[in-house]
């Protein structure tokens, strides 16, 4: 196998990890401060910025949630988020000065005298630390609650800037929605009540640097682009699997599956920004239009081609890593006879003149060989091969997002000795081998991006509805026809029907 070797100075490999791009001071409401996305992401990616400096010198942060505790209770248990869950190295003296940095709110998400308690708070926090007025609300509670805090915070007051200088914002955590006309309905409420330049979406997918590499790859390099299109690409595959199960997550998942879970989100934004058009400048609004075409473009799906183009899995009984596993219906709070997507390949087309007649291959799955997320770009075959009788594959440029960011591409060359004889080798770039290890996650740096008024990287109305769009006439089929889950075993890389989908187009799924 072929490396590429770096000719990256040092400094270049400080900067290019490290850089710090400092946000206005706020104060920083966490409502569910008590649960599980704030103890495992949201606090340890609040520690990642104050330790590299990326948070103003002058900040505070308010967990809100329906348990009573005292600041040093919460404070105590910010402690250990960070030692428990933090990336980066934790000094002691930087988590103290960290956690001193936490207040509490208890109250009922519904009542307005905690609304009211809470701007008392943030009154305060402002007059204590001169926060100059900036609010940043974090939505961490489960999704239902998400119509009640916004109606309370609209009603308190406290979703406009206090002056023309100070800003408010706030951060909605997927799923945003469950379907289209619940999408469209949360997104009429939050829009009541803040407007659009006031609101991220995010999906902590868009912070990974693999992810924005897809567009550094292209738009910054003269030997990609042009060949980004249909006359040498043959097709695309993109993946994202894990080798977990449903874990404690039954009642979450049994109402959701693969397919509202990541088809619509993850994979939908991956292939969105795989697609995309050269945007006029790397900037929010141009940025965010052209991945809207792009989901706009999606041919959508009808009965009969959900049929033959969807493929819904679920795990059985299996082996991951030698262990043995039980099967999806067998895992605490399934249903025995569920019928939940834990699965989804599909086979999708762009109907524009850049992807005419090249088909994008997405799947996901819970339980899989191994934990893995890429896009593939398969291109097409040299049209005179020279070497015959020889199978060779496809060249591939390959992105790997997860667990090992980098760039792969696949080339053949001959192997030494008389005989004309080829075999694929492989350039790989690695994050880790160039740059080091991140300091930084992806919920760090979106957190970030949200402080500095940069939503470059997170979602707009009109592109979640798209999404949904997309995804509900798959809801729709399933829905009227019934879903037919194929089973799969725990540690395989899916159901047969999914090889089908590719080797009917005389194609096969990549083995990463």
């Amino acid at each position: 196998m072929a490396s590429i070797t770096n000719d990256i100075a040092e400094t270049t490999a400080l900067d290019a990890r490290s850089s710090v791009a400092v946000a206005d001071p706020c104060a920083i409401v966490i409502f569910g401060a008590s649960g599980d996305l704030t103890r495992r992401k949201l606090i340890p990616a609040l520690f990642e910025l104050a330790a590299c400096q990326s948070l103003a010198r002058r900040f505070s942060i308010i967990g809100f949630a329906r348990s009573e505790m005292s600041d040093a209770a919460f404070q105590e248990s910010v402690a250990r988020a960070v030692r428990e869950n933090a990336t980066c190295h934790v000094k002691d003296e930087d988590l103290r000065n960290f956690a001193q940095s936490f207040v509490y709110v208890a109250g009922d998400y519904d009542q307005p005298d905690a609304f009211t308690k809470l701007s008392r708070r943030l009154e305060e926090l402002d007059r204590e630390r001169h926060l100059e007025g900036n609010r940043l609300y974090y939505l961490a509670t489960p999704p239902a609650v998400y119509p009640k805090v916004i109606g309370q915070i609209g009603t308190a007051g406290l979703a406009k800037p206090a002056t023309d200088h100070s800003w408010v914002r706030i951060i909605v955590e997927k799923p945003f929605g469950h379907d289209l006309p619940s999408a469209r309905k949360l997104n009429h409420t939050i829009l009541g009540v803040f407007d659009e330049t006031q609101i991220y979406r995010i999906d902590h997918f868009l912070g990974k640097d693999t992810v924005q590499n897809l567009l550094a790859l292209r738009f910054g390099n003269g030997i990609f682009e042009p060949l980004w299109n249909r006359n040498y690409v043959d097709h695309v595959q993109i993946t994202a699997a894990e080798t977990l199960g449903v874990e404690q997550r039954a009642a979450f998942y049994e109402t959701t599956g693969a397919l509202r879970d990541m088809v619509q989100s993850h994979l939908l934004q991956l292939v969105s920004l795989t697609a995309i058009e050269p945007p006029s400048n790397f900037d929010a609004t141009s940025l965010r239009n052209e991945k809207l075409k792009v989901l706009q473009a999606l041919r959508p799906f009808t009965l009969e081609t959900v049929t033959t183009n969807v493929v819904p899995g679920q795990y059985a009984e299996g082996q991951i890593n030698g262990e043995h596993v039980a099967g999806y219906r067998h895992e605490s709070g399934v249903k025995p006879d569920s019928k939940t997507d834990t699965y989804v390949a599909a086979k999708v087309l762009i109907d524009n003149w850049r992807w005419a007649d090249v088909p994008f291959y997405i799947r996901t799955g819970k339980r899989m060989a191994r934990r893995v997320t890429e896009v593939a770009i398969n291109f097409r075959r040299a049209p005179h091969l020279l070497f015959r009788g020889q199978e060779l594959d496809t060249n591939t440029l390959v992105l790997n997002i997860q667990p090992e960011e980098g760039i792969s591409v696949g080339f053949h060359v001959k192997v030494p000795g008389q005989k004309l004889r080829l075999s694929s080798v492989s350039m790989d770039f690695s994050y880790l081998a160039a740059f080091g290890a991140s300091e930084r996650s992806a919920y760090a740096t979106l957190l970030n991006d949200c402080m500095r008024g940069d939503a470059t990287l997170f979602d707009r109305a009109d592109g979640v509805e798209a999404a949904w769009a997309f995804v509900q006439p798959i809801l729709d089929a399933w829905e009227n026809k019934g879903r037919s889950v194929s089973p799969y075993p725990a540690g395989s890389w899916g159901p047969r029907e999914a090889d089908e989908l590719l080797s009917r187009d005389g194609r096969h799924w990549r083995k990463p």
